[in-house]
């Protein structure tokens, strides 16, 4: 069996989508890990296992016509921000790798994400460059999730 083409993600905010997007980056973790040195044993050092680590997610793709991104980076910040209390509402977020005909093949599912980093296209007459926008996610773990 073909390992799944990785070439377009569909990330999701609360079961609504956000878009596709053609690259994902930060689905990783990380485990900290205590040193404690024992007297009496010179032999080795306790490892002990600490803190789990979350890098953010950054996924980028061709700029798009839809303006649900941007409507749900500007509710976690801004004037947005201020007219909620100054409270955040973390949300549940889903890339999902989907194949060539949209069917989801594997997914990662994200607690207590926000937007915390929009960039937008580069413009210069003189590329030829795709125009990108870049999106970067804060969040408290993710857990992998299965076709269905």
């Amino acid at each position: 069996m073909d390992p799944p083409f990785t070439g377009q993600f569909v990330f999701q905010v609360d079961e609504v989508d956000i878009g596709a997007f053609t690259e994902v980056s930060g689905l990783s973790v990380e485990v900290e890990v205590e040193e404690v040195a024992e007297g009496g044993q010179n032999g080795f050092v306790h490892k002990l296992p600490g803190r789990m680590k979350w890098p953010n997610i950054v996924m980028k793709r061709g700029v798009a016509d839809a303006d649900s991104l941007f409507e749900w980076f500007l509710k976690t910040s801004g004037e947005g921000f201020a007219g909620e209390g100054d409270k955040l509402t973390r949300t549940t977020g889903k890339v999902l790798m989907v194949d060539a005909a949209g069917r989801a093949l594997r997914g990662w599912e994200f607690y207590g994400a926000y937007p915390v980093r929009w960039n937008g296209p580069t413009f210069a007459a003189t590329s030829s460059d795709l125009a990108m926008e870049e999106l970067e996610i804060a969040h408290h773990g993710f857990s992998g999730l299965r076709s269905s």
